[in-house]
């Protein structure tokens, strides 16, 4: 084996590790986030407009959450936003706490995102490193000499 061909299986190598890492790295992710949303015991609301009655666990029935979660606190702020009530309004507070709950369910949200990407980033790496791997130990086809 050349030596342009042991740098080339090292390197393809490499790829389908960190491939794998990512892989790994973006279920363990998904379990995590979707194992702490269970343990919250948080149900879709009843008047949602998608998952009704669902146990979060997972992002769609988390991003159905926060949507909820939002139409409620609209509906009890007669539609005026955190930002919009008056400093001493009784119901900024609960706006606030719409808010900060919206926000931690949508980072969930976001957090599944991520660790979909990874996966798919991480399998990316493993095909290209696989066909890689493959090409190298491949002998590159000869040319025969063709006289014009």
């Amino acid at each position: 084996m050349s030596g342009r061909a042991s740098i080339n299986r090292w390197l393809s190598i490499v790829v389908i590790a960190i491939g794998a890492v990512m892989v790994i790295a973006g279920v363990a992710t998904w379990a995590n986030v979707s194992s702490t949303l269970s343990e919250e015991q948080i149900v879709v609301a009843d008047d949602a407009s998608c998952m009704a009655g669902s146990l979060v666990t997972g992002p769609i029935a988390a991003y159905c959450e926060a949507e909820v979660i939002s139409k409620h606190a609209l509906e009890a702020t007669g539609g005026k936003t955190y930002a919009e009530l008056e400093r001493e309004d009784p119901v900024r507070a609960t706006a606030m706490d719409a808010s900060f709950l919206r926000a931690s369910i949508y980072t969930s949200v976001v957090a599944f995102g991520v660790a979909l990407m990874a996966i798919g980033i991480g399998l990316v790496f493993i095909l290209l490193g696989v066909l890689t791997l493959r090409m190298s130990a491949s002998k590159p086809p000869v040319l025969d000499e063709v006289s014009i």
